[in-house]
């Protein structure tokens, strides 16, 4: 990523999540707010590159879920939740240059599951959607029970 890219992606209200582990690897993932959404971004760069040239659907699907994942955090207010279920749906090719964009909803709440949705976008061109099944997660130190 070039830094006049950075520059105006930051103009445009993003900033980099902080991360040291698996997510440090892929992104950076950006994270920005606008009128009460979350969006998530990954701008494609040669190290998402796949034999065909174009971003490889880990990427994608690392995007979704992450995103998914913490909008759900932040709509429920737990400190920890884990993946149960995720489905993703390629639908078109992200090139390496471009800026995907994951905007996820919940569809669902109830006391331990959040049900979310995303479409991951390029500009207005869908590149993938994705849904996905999320747990919160119980503190283990609650009278010795560990957490279903």
């Amino acid at each position: 990523m070039t830094d006049a890219a950075r520059a105006e992606l930051e103009a445009a209200g993003w900033s980099i999540m902080d991360d040291d582990g698996f997510i440090h690897l892929v992104g950076p993932v950006w994270h920005r707010v606008v009128e009460d959404t979350h969006e998530f971004a990954i701008h494609g760069q040669d190290k998402h590159r796949n034999r065909r040239g174009v971003v490889q659907g880990g990427v994608l699907m690392t995007l979704a879920d992450r995103s998914c994942g913490m909008t759900a955090r932040a709509i429920s207010g737990a400190d920890a939740l884990a993946t149960v279920q995720m489905d993703t749906y390629f639908v078109d090719a992200a090139r390496i240059g471009e800026l995907m964009i994951s905007r996820p909803k919940a569809l669902r709440t109830t006391r331990s599951l959040i049900f979310m949705s995303t479409e991951v976008k390029v500009d207005d061109r869908i590149v993938a959607t994705a849904h996905g099944v999320f747990k919160i997660v119980r503190d283990r130190t609650d009278g010795g029970r560990k957490a279903d």
